[in-house]
């Protein structure tokens, strides 16, 4: 069993280290046989009104977000402009996401999101925000079945 409590995800949040990809922090990833399972912290500030909204899909990892706190409008579908891939060497493919590219949506579906909300994004999804007015802080559960995710990773705050 892997678990994680209300305090490791604090310690993960506040974390200024390098690793985590910045705003996106893993916190674990548990090695369960047949597949992997990460679990990841994010923290998002305000989006600029009007500004455009970047995209990024992750090709082989699903993720199901649980809001925190904060509210906003996720962004999703399938028109983005400048797609490009991630570089693979990147600490946010490496340890979060795998494979992954980003670009800027053209259109898509909005969903005003707040604490307590879940929504899963499908592997392959473009997903963005706008509407932050004050912050998101979110989980995000990535389900990983082509074994993308370093095994029993652990954030560096968290090792003992």
């Amino acid at each position: 069993m892997v678990g994680i409590t209300a305090a490791e995800i604090q310690t993960v949040l506040q974390h200024k280290g390098t690793e985590g990809a910045g705003v996106d922090r893993q916190i674990k990833v548990a090695d369960l046989g047949d597949y992997r399972l990460g679990v990841g912290v994010l923290y998002r500030g305000p989006t600029k009104p009007g500004a455009p909204v970047a995209a990024i899909s992750h090709s082989k990892v699903t993720e199901a977000f649980y809001i925190i706190s904060g509210s906003g409008t996720l962004v999703t579908g399938t028109a983005v402009e400048n797609d490009r891939a991630f570089p693979p060497e990147t600490e946010f493919v490496r340890l979060a996401v795998g494979p992954s590219s980003g670009g800027v949506f053209k259109g898509g579906d909005r969903r005003p999101i707040a604490a307590g909300d879940v929504v899963i994004v499908p592997a392959g999804m473009p997903h963005g925000f706008e509407d932050i007015t004050d912050h998101l802080t979110y989980l995000s559960i990535r389900p990983d079945l082509a074994g993308v995710l370093p095994a029993n990773y652990v954030h560096p705050a968290l090792r003992k």
